[in-house]
């Protein structure tokens, strides 16, 4: 059975990959009560950092959107990994979203958007949430956007 969000999901013409494994000394998630904490998702895709660089020297916002968006698919892919049904994520609570970034850039918000426009258009309302956008100096792997994630589950 597929879930409601994998079935919009499908509408949008994305499939979810398989949930990325540590890149260190750490899991990929928590669940702790109804609350489920997602560690840092990397733009990857087909198992490869997809956008790499610096927004304000190498990738400009359209790139860091990009990145942004990939980020959020992987951090669905990790709720499945954790829940087994996306049916059983009740709400997205909030996104941190960290943009690898010059220090003269100013438009992280703007580079997030890309998150979390597309969390709202798979996720409906309740991909609605509360979010930080900073800057970094660097990210792993030369990664433009990392995002990491709490989302609220069923118990």
């Amino acid at each position: 059975m597929t879930s409601k969000i994998e079935t919009r999901l499908s509408e949008l013409g994305i499939t979810l990959p398989d949930a990325a494994a540590p890149a260190a000394n750490y899991v990929p998630f928590v669940k702790t009560g109804n609350q489920l904490f997602i560690s840092g998702q990397l733009p990857m895709e087909a198992g490869a950092i997809a956008v790499s660089g610096k927004l304000g020297a190498d990738l400009d916002i359209d790139a860091g959107q990009r990145a942004a968006k990939l980020c959020a698919i992987n951090l669905l892919a990790q709720a499945k990994a954790a829940t087994g049904d996306l049916d059983k994520v009740v709400r997205l609570v909030k996104i941190v979203g960290f943009v690898n970034s010059t220090g003269e850039f100013t438009d992280q918000p703007k580079v997030i958007n890309g998150a979390s426009d597309f969390l709202v258009e798979a996720m409906g309302d309740s991909g609605r949430h509360a979010r930080s956008a900073v800057s970094a100096a660097s990210l792993p792997f030369g990664a433009g956007v990392e995002i990491e994630a709490i989302f609220e589950v069923a118990e």
